[in-house]
């Protein structure tokens, strides 16, 4: 099928664009009943506070509400009503796969892939977690305790750069700055048990805010066990009238089994089990214990100072060590890594005319990480670190960019123009094999362009035009065997950067009504075609990755909530998305050099791990008049997708229906409980929750399988002191 960016155009100025008469009347007849307050609603993921309803990009602000009863371990329960945002739990716990518009879909399968995400950026309060190579490991992100979360569904590599297909950005400080204490405690199905405290109270010209987390969750698949513990410390302070100081502390241990995926026949005979088949691995992941150990603290600081009320520069620094250890493929691996980095950005905001506003960015991006990483003989008795060395090395990224973005307002229309340069470098260093040491550049220039109008002061279309960089992650540029390129090269000489360019059109509005039976009304709608060269492939579960020549994306997303005067809400969010190569070729010669010069080409096949459709609905009633109590049930579903770019693999759609009952009493003047229990898969369904890409093909099956949680509850109770 052939789509072009004028198709998409055409279709939504017809759907979005009404005749003015039918403008003006629909306007005449809100007009005695509408307010806009709640169209002020600020954004900070754009690098500078903005009113949502002002960019020219499309963003969700995801309510602390929506995952406040439920097991609060991974960000699949956060980011359910994102639209464009497929977020799929792999195991049951904070291991997720993330997808944003089609960005992140290759993040599955066995190799280096368990925790982490590809081509989406996060921030916890400002600081990035997405290393220089775009890959992001989730072990610090406490979803539980997040006290805000904004998310970019447009391609943001303009303002962020390298993997910015999407931008998650989550706040740790309460927007509460009363004294308080708060003891949470939750408990579940398979072992699910966490503990929570928090502390918060106001410092001179200032907030302190401190927490820890101890999850601990037998799995319900077998070798599925995961225990986690985080901490968070954050200060923020007035040091002057124009100057202010945040410093953060973070730390985390994590250490969890993995499972592995089944074939077909192992699903269907008992989706509970791991991968232990000598004919599918060997060693199974059970006889290797296979699992990760993630030990890693940061300290990270933000300033923010303004010379005069028009200009003033922020900045942010921040210095993380990590100590990673891992059971994989027959293979022990310790890795000793330290990351640092920070940015300075200056603003200008003032009034060139009377009619035209100004805001202007200017920046510059650093993040650099490296360390040593050792490989050792895996001893199956033990299941841990062996006596023999087999590789010995050091991996260097360094991400640096440039940015300027300025933004024109002309009363009712504002446009945005920006640019960025990014200049990625790679060095691999092999101190057992030096002849192999490289160094390799990646560099992009990216420009943005972005048109607002707000045709009311509730309602704002918007469209942009931008260009996108990716390179591969550090355990994506391992050449492949076949031919001995591993032993001439350590960063395979197939892989460029995946280069996009984003066209979007979207309607977004907020509006209050007074005294009517409908109070509030939220919708986003957007629509996107996207063009993709270089896709980078996985193949034989990661062994090794090429690239595919393009892709295009072609997509619409449907996101809104509407609330009641009398406490009957409903939220929900619908993307669908065409997701095709449109030139592809594979050489079989890469996998085995006795098939060198058969390919095959994959044009017009679906680019597997998207779906063309998934959507959630979520309807809640508040009992009038009693505060603090609700019911509600949210139903979520995922459509059809392909494994494998062949489309032989089928991934098939799923359907799960939760429900949840909470209430909040008063025991006292300061005192406050606070209790739910939700039931997840009511039903009990038996689905593919997640789908490895491109499998290996073994002679006992196919194994790409995560199954799905079956049905299972959690109990959350808390306890808020206000001292």
């Amino acid at each position: 099928m052939t789509s072009r960016p004028y198709v998409l155009v055409a279709a939504l100025a017809c759907l979005l664009v009404s005749p003015s008469a039918a403008q003006d009347t629909l306007r005449r007849a809100r007009r005695d009943t509408i307010v806009y307050s709640k169209s002020d609603v600020v954004v900070t993921a754009t690098r500078s506070q903005e009113r949502i309803l002002e960019v020219p990009l499309a963003i969700t602000v995801v309510d602390p509400i929506l995952f406040r009863s439920s097991r609060g371990f991974g960000l699949d329960e956060a980011l359910a009503f994102v639209p464009g945002a497929l977020v799929q739990s792999r195991n049951g716990n904070q291991d997720v796969r993330v997808t944003i518009r089609g960005f992140g879909a290759r993040g599955a399968g066995q190799r280096s892939n368990a925790g982490t995400t590809r081509g989406i950026r996060y921030y916890i309060d400002g600081i990035p977690e997405t290393e220089p190579d775009g890959r992001t490991s989730l072990d610090l992100i406490d979803v539980g305790n997040a006290a805000r979360i904004e998310v970019i569904r447009s391609n943001a590599s303009a303002l962020y750069g390298n993997a910015a297909g999407g931008v998650v950005s989550i706040t740790t400080t309460p927007t509460d700055n009363t004294p308080y204490l708060s003891l949470q405690t939750s408990t579940g199905s398979f072992g699910l048990f966490k503990q929570s405290i928090q502390a918060n109270t106001p410092l001179n010209n200032g907030q302190l805010t401190a927490t820890f987390t101890n999850t601990a969750y037998d799995g319900w698949r077998e070798h599925s066990a995961s225990k986690l513990q985080q901490a968070n410390v954050g200060i923020r302070t007035k040091l002057t009238d124009n100057t202010r100081l945040n410093v953060f502390l973070i730390g985390a241990y994590n250490s969890y089994q993995i499972p592995g995926a089944l074939t077909a026949a192992q699903y269907a005979a008992d989706p509970r089990q791991a991968q232990n088949d000598p004919s599918v691995y060997n060693p199974t992941y059970v006889a290797r214990d296979e699992r990760r150990i993630n030990q890693l603290g940061r300290i990270g600081m933000t300033l923010e100072h303004n010379f005069t009320s028009e200009h003033g520069i922020s900045a942010m620094s921040f210095l993380q060590s990590k100590v990673l250890q891992r059971s994989e493929r027959n293979t022990w691996r310790d890795f000793d890594r330290y990351h640092v980095g920070g940015n300075i950005v200056y603003h200008f905001n003032t009034s060139l005319t009377d009619d035209v506003y100004t805001k202007l960015l200017v920046g510059i991006d650093e993040q650099y990480q490296d360390g040593a990483i050792r490989f050792y003989n895996l001893d199956l008795a033990t299941k841990g670190r062996g006596t023999q060395l087999r590789d010995n090395k050091k991996e260097g990224a360094n991400n640096f960019g440039l940015f300027v973005q300025d933004e024109l307002m002309f009363n009712t229309v504002s446009v945005l123009l920006g640019l960025r340069y990014d200049d990625i470098t790679y060095s691999a260093q092999n101190f057992i094999n030096p002849s192999i040491d490289q160094v390799k550049h990646f560099t992009q220039l990216t420009p943005k362009l972005g048109l607002a109008w707000r045709i009311e002061p509730s309602t704002t279309l918007y469209a942009n035009l931008g260009g996108g960089i990716e390179v591969p992650a550090f355990n994506e540029i391992d050449p492949p065997a076949a031919g001995g390129q591993d032993t001439v090269y350590s960063i395979n000489p197939l892989l460029d950067p995946i280069r996009t360019t984003t066209y979007e059109l979207g309607l977004k509005g907020i509006v209050s009504y007074e005294d009517q039976t409908i109070s509030t009304l939220s919708y986003d709608v957007a629509a996107f075609y996207i063009n993709v060269r270089n896709d980078i492939i996985p193949y034989r579960d990661g062994r090794f990755y090429m690239t595919a020549g393009s892709t295009h994306r072609l997509g619409g997303e449907l996101g809104g909530t509407l609330a009641t005067s009398f406490g009957l809400s409903v939220r929900g969010m619908l993307t669908y998305m065409q997701s095709e190569y449109d030139s592809y070729t594979i050489d079989s010669g890469f996998v085995d050099p006795a098939l060198a010069g058969k390919t095959a080409s994959y044009a017009g096949n679906e680019q597997p791990g998207v779906p063309s459709i998934w959507y959630s609905l979520q309807v809640r009633y508040d009992i009038p008049n009693v505060k603090g109590l609700y019911a509600l049930t949210e139903l979520r579903s995922v459509g059809t997708y392909y494994a494998n770019d062949a489309n032989t693999i089928v991934v098939d759609p799923y359907t799960v229906l939760d429900a949840a009952l909470g209430a909040e009493v008063t025991i006292a003047q300061a005192l406050l409980l606070q209790g739910s229990v939700r039931m997840n898969n009511i039903a009990g369904t038996q689905y593919m929750a997640s789908a490895w890409i491109n499998p290996d093909s073994t002679s006992g099956g196919v194994p790409y399988i995560e199954s799905g949680i079956p049905r299972n509850f959690v109990v959350n109770i808390g306890l808020k002191w206000s001292i």
